[in-house]
Order: structure tokens, then sequence, then C-alpha cells
């Protein structure tokens, strides 16, 4: 058997009906998302974000949705802050992070999850660059036999864009040091999520000290973008893998379009 595992940048549901078919059709075991939005309070489907001029229409109850369409996996949320969402003029505090859904039939054997930039804000956003965290769970495989460990991360946005910088490289090591709380270096290893940084960024040199290859840059995709998304720079999502995985299928998904970022979708033994 192989097992499926998807990485996506939700993009706080706004293009929810075809993002919520795509996560059920998919039907991955593991599945590693990003910019989920979780919000208890919210009597309106849908509340907006606003932030010096911008306005994005989030959904208000994505995680618990999700949750709910997935009945056959355990869920779990990371959130990185509350902060304010707005249902016309009303406030509504909303919790924003990752969410990682985990098939039944795995074994959740070990999880980790921390900051790798920033801290929890628990009164707002947050300035940029906001708080990221990443999320990290050690799985066995029954039918198969063997465990593995799926690591994903959401990397800090700077405005100046997705160049090394200092805090980039502390968050590298913030992430490595999560991935080794739990992963034996014997075993198989999955990286994954929306690092917002460039193809060349020195993040790729550490991760390869674990032994970790990228699947998107190594395979020739140059896009992890949809059409959704019209600023130059394509490149923001990837999918690493160490040795023992067999890469049995992997794919930058162009269809459906379920947000601005593409899916990444591997298939590994």
């Amino acid at each position: 058997m192989s097992l499926r595992i998807v990485s996506l940048n939700t993009w706080g549901g706004r293009v929810y009906e075809p993002l919520m078919r795509y996560l059920v059709d998919v039907d991955a075991d593991v599945i590693c998302l990003q910019e989920v939005v979780r919000t208890g309070a919210a009597k309106a489907d849908w509340l907006v974000y606003r932030d010096h001029g911008v306005e994005l229409l989030q959904r208000a109850n994505l995680f618990d949705e999700i949750r709910t369409a997935l009945p056959s996996h355990d869920a779990f949320f990371c959130p990185t802050a509350r902060g304010t969402l707005f249902d016309g003029d009303e406030e509504v505090p909303s919790e924003f992070g990752l969410a990682t859904f985990v098939r039944r039939s795995l074994a959740v054997i070990g999880q980790a999850s921390d900051f790798v930039h920033g801290e929890f804000s628990a009164d707002g956003w947050g300035p940029h660059p906001r708080a990221r965290n990443a999320h990290c769970v050690r799985l066995f495989s029954y039918a198969d036999g063997f465990p593995v460990t799926i690591a994903q991360m959401h990397g800090l946005r700077d405005l100046n864009g997705k160049g090394d910088t200092p805090a980039r490289e502390e968050q590298t090591e913030a992430l490595i040091d999560i991935i080794l709380n739990l992963w034996r270096g014997d075993e198989r290893l999955v990286v994954c999520g929306d690092f917002n940084v460039l193809p060349e960024s020195r993040m790729f040199g550490a991760l390869a000290d674990l032994g970790l290859s990228d699947l998107v840059t190594a395979r020739g995709h140059n896009d992890t973008r949809t059409s959704y998304y019209e600023k130059p720079g394509r490149f923001a999502d990837y999918l690493l893998v160490t040795l023992k995985v067999e890469v049995v299928g992997f794919d930058v998904v162009e269809q459906p379009e379920v947000s601005d970022h593409r899916a990444l979708l591997l298939e590994m033994r």
C-alpha cells in the first residue's frame, strides 16, 4: 500500500466549495493545511479580515467544516494568534493557524507543535512579520508496517520579500528542533508547507543536512500558485522527503484551483 499526503495553503477558505470537494475527493491519509480559520462565536459563515485598507473574506469556521467533512480523520488545530475579524461592523474574535488531519487507521505515536517565529498572540494578529508555527506528527502505518514523521510549517511573511534574512534562518533552526523532537533518523521523514522562501534559500541547505530534498524543484515544477495569485514570484510551497521515502507519485496540482496556492500531493511508501 501507499500513503497519500496533501499540503495546501487554504487561503482562509476563500475558494470554499471547490476546496471542500477537493479535500474529500482526494482521499488523502494525511492533510497538512495552512491559513485555517476557527471562530467559535461566529454567527455568519463568512467574516472579513481588515488590515490597512485590505479586506479579505475568511471562512469563519473552516476548521470545523473540514473536520465534519472528514469523519474518518482525527483533526489537530494549532493557532498562531487570535485576532479580530468582522461581521459587518461587529468585531468577532477568531483564531488562525495550521490544521492537520490524519486518517484514523494510522496511529499517532507522537506530535510536537511550537513557534518558528514570534509567539502566540491572544489579543491581536501582531506586528509584521507575524508569528508562525509548525506542527509535526509521528505516525505508524499498520498496513505498511513502518513509522513516518510528517512536519508542516507556514513560514513567516516578510513585507520586503522572500529572500534570506536572519529571522528566516532562525525559523529554519526552530523547525529543525521541532522535527528532531520526534523524528528517528533511520525512519521516513516528510516536511511540507508554505515556506514563503525562494528556491535558492539557505533553508534548503540546512534541511539537506537531515537528508531532505525538495520534490517541487527537483522534479521541474516552477509554479506553486494558481490563477488567483497575480503577483510575480510563483514559488511558495515545498515538499521535502528523505531517501527512505519511496516516492510513488508527486504532483503540484493545477486543477482544481482551490486557493491562490496549488496543492502538493505525495504518494509514498
